[in-house]
């Protein structure tokens, strides 16, 4: 039977943009509303409408540097099914958004209107106080920067969105589109979540519960030494630094680095750094189509039967088991899609039409 998505209420959104915005949080995730509109690529506000909001209307800058124009000004919040604030840079702190900007946003709290925060629009809603007693989704980027100045906020740092209590917090990034379509198949529609989803080449879209990917070890080490040599261990994958350069980069010598990494982490520093690596080869295995020997180098491996014992250790097989595996996921999906299409097809044609709307017969 062919899918169609009943007619829903159009959904009202209203953006606020932070001084130095990130700008592909914005862009991912108004333009899934934008396909979810309308019909193809009308980009028609139909079954979607959306304003970005300013008390001024003077454009506002991105972080690279684009400006965007708002399209109107702040008004009656409870115009709005959801109210977006997209952050930005941190250095910006209370001054990211405007004093009426801020007001408008105890409003629409006090109006029942469900705020959403993307990237660091949650650390923003938590400086307003409007993010009491509710867990907030943060980047696993930012996450030290979020507990340092909010101690005493419940910080989610493992999935992608989090959703309680009238309040919507996302990571940022490409988990930006994955809430879209969250809030598109909520309100119009599964068929229109995917229509949305695919026109902009996403394979499919990640539940809000899903790991953050690739989170770096480091943040969970507060001692500032440790911290500074993982992070220079994950800035040097492809090409691994010697322990002794980290250990001077750090401002210590060899010995007192390892007895200091030993003693904080329980390992010696070359076997965490062959793990962060490792774990590194893991996430490319399963996220891009790159060989087995193009993963080994990219992640510090010259010699492949070097890499793939230790990656058998770490994950139990070997990484040709594991791409054969993924392959077989792969090939499962892949046959589902034919037969949905197929089907498709087989429903047009016994319309006596194609999705142009004239009859082309089955090959």
């Amino acid at each position: 039977m062919l899918m169609i998505d009943p007619p829903r209420r159009p959904i009202s959104i209203g953006f606020l943009l932070a001084s130095d915005f990130t700008l592909s949080a914005f862009s991912l995730f108004l333009d899934h509303f934008r396909l979810a509109a309308d019909e193809g690529d009308g980009s028609r506000p139909i079954n979607v409408t959306w304003d970005v909001l300013s008390s001024n209307l003077r454009a506002i800058r991105a972080s690279s540097g684009i400006a965007i124009n708002p399209t109107s000004r702040l008004g009656n919040a409870r115009n709005y099914d959801y109210i977006v604030v997209v952050g930005g840079l941190l250095r910006n702190g209370a001054d990211a958004i405007g004093d009426e900007e801020a007001s408008f946003l105890q409003r629409a709290a006090d109006a029942g209107v469900t705020l959403v925060g993307l990237c660091t629009g949650s650390f923003i809603l938590c400086r307003l106080g409007l993010m009491k007693s509710r867990r907030v989704c943060v980047s696993w980027y930012h996450k030290n920067d979020f507990v340092a100045e909010f101690p005493h906020h419940h910080a989610v740092a493992d999935q992608l969105f989090v959703e309680d209590g009238g309040r919507i917090t996302c990571a940022g990034g490409a988990s930006t589109a994955d809430l879209a379509v969250y809030l598109i198949e909520r309100h119009l529609g599964h068929c229109t979540a995917q229509k949305a989803n695919q026109v902009l080449m996403f394979d499919r879209s990640r539940q809000g519960h899903a790991n953050q990917p690739h989170p770096p070890v480091g943040q969970d080490f507060t001692h500032p030494k440790i911290a500074r040599a993982l992070l220079i261990m994950e800035q040097h994958l492809s090409a691994p630094l010697s322990i002794s350069l980290i250990a001077r980069q750090i401002g210590m010598s060899v010995r007192q680095f390892e007895r200091l990494f030993h003693n904080i982490v329980g390992e010696t520093p070359a076997i965490i750094y062959r793990d962060i690596r490792i774990r590194y080869a893991h996430w490319l295995l399963h996220t891009t189509d790159r060989s087995i020997t193009e993963i080994a180098y990219d992640a510090g491996f010259s010699d492949c039967s070097h890499f793939s014992r230790h990656f058998k250790i770490k994950f139990g097989q070997s990484p040709s088991q594991e791409r054969e595996s993924l392959s077989m996921e792969k090939s499962i999906l892949d046959i589902d899609r034919k037969i949905f299409h197929h089907s498709f097809r087989d429903v047009l044609a016994a319309r006596g039409t194609n999705s142009n709307g004239s009859f082309q017969a089955l090959p």
